[in-house]
């Protein structure tokens, strides 16, 4: 029993890297963006988010800034990575980020970031 609870065990911890890094990907924005009350640079961001359905946390890292938001996550194949903002008074929101296979609607309006 110890044998197979050790074999379970070192299983689980030669996974968890590879299903962390499934929920960690990174885009590239063409231009500055607000999300939340955070702004957002043009260039590489790391996007890693938690949970799934209505409830998941998206984290965005770029340039020393962080953000989370809480997010929709929805399944579908896009084939591309991307974003969609939503212009609202001379400001570009991040609304939606659009990975291969999922897309996470962002509803940044109770954005913590640092």
């Amino acid at each position: 029993m110890k044998r197979l609870f050790g074999y379970a065990l070192m299983l689980t911890l030669a996974i968890a890297p590879a299903m962390a890094a499934k929920n960690s990907q990174t885009i590239s924005l063409g231009q500055n963006v607000k999300v939340g009350t955070t702004d957002i640079p043009a260039g590489n961001v790391k996007v890693s988010w938690t949970g799934t359905g209505d409830a998941v946390q998206v984290t965005l890292l770029a340039s020393g800034k962080s953000v989370t938001v809480p997010a929709k996550l929805v399944s579908e194949k896009n084939g591309h990575k991307g974003y969609v903002v939503n212009s609202k008074g001379g400001v570009d929101e991040l609304e939606t980020i659009q990975l291969n296979d999922v897309s996470l609607q962002l509803q940044g309006g109770t954005a913590s970031g640092q």
